[in-house]
């Protein structure tokens, strides 16, 4: 077998591309951009919580009584991420999870966080998500990106699963959110929007350079001599990403609109 990550990697390129030069980064330009990009974006970051999770309930014992899991090494990459999204630390020292910091952002900034507060609300409830994004009124890509998130959990098979994790959640965080930021400071040069400035640097800080390698070591040992499960892998793969850049094409519409209502 010709090596497998590799192949991935080369039919994933292209989609990579895509999103490295989408015109959607370009079309953020004012806080305005960011809180519609937020307020689609903040579903990709809940739903993230919810691959991880299924990771770790598979690469990991979480059910009583507790026996030690045949791969410790995975088992610690998982539960370390799970730390670090689940219970960092905000700006001020608190434990926060990744996304109701994100949430608290998203206000802060003055985006509108009703949709997914509301969906939130209705998962407490105990809806189940289907039911929960059938009430919630959600750009076509926003609902077809969680509802891809879900089908791919629903499989229940770990290297499908994580390779949506590895391949398909790169978030490529646009570079101009601090620009833009940096341009909102007031007059006396403070942050008027630290809690998403923390928030981008954190989730810079927290990735690190062995989050990669140890993903992709993931994915191998899941996959193993089955060229089956390389070949749904690699599918995955490539559907992830391709929700991703629907996701990003359905908020650069949204921009769009957006500014044209300004000009009209």
């Amino acid at each position: 077998m010709k090596n497998p990550i590799a192949q991935i990697e080369a039919r994933i390129a292209p989609l990579r591309q895509q999103l490295a030069t989408h015109p959607m980064y370009t079309a953020l330009k004012t806080v305005e951009d960011i809180q519609t990009f937020m307020q689609h974006h903040v579903f990709a970051v809940w739903d993230f919580m919810s691959l991880l999770k299924a990771l770790q309930r598979g690469l990991t014992c979480t059910t009583l009584p507790w026996v030690p899991t045949p791969n410790p090494t995975l088992a610690r990459f998982i539960n370390e991420i799970v730390w670090g999204e689940e219970s960092d630390v905000n700006e001020l020292g608190v434990p926060k999870s990744h996304f109701v910091m994100y949430l608290e952002a998203m206000q802060q900034v003055g985006a509108n966080t009703a949709p997914i507060e509301q969906f939130m609300a209705d998962l407490q409830a105990g809806q189940s998500v289907a039911q929960a994004l059938g009430k919630a009124d959600l750009p076509a890509s926003v609902q077809a990106f969680v509802e891809f998130t879900f089908d791919c959990i629903a499989t229940e098979k770990m290297h499908q699963i994580a390779a949506a994790f590895t391949f398909g959640r790169e978030d490529l965080i646009p570079d101009m959110f601090l620009a833009i930021l940096e341009e909102a400071k007031d007059n006396q040069g403070q942050d008027q929007y630290n809690k998403l400035t923390y928030y981008l640097q954190r989730h810079i800080e927290v990735d690190g350079d062995e989050h990669g390698p140890l993903a992709l070591e993931m994915i191998q040992v899941l996959c193993g001599d089955d060229a089956q499960k390389w070949q749904e892998a690699e599918e995955v793969a490539v559907a992830a990403l391709q929700q991703r850049v629907a996701l990003w094409n359905g908020i650069q519409t949204a921009l769009e609109q957006q500014q044209h209502a300004l000009i009209s």
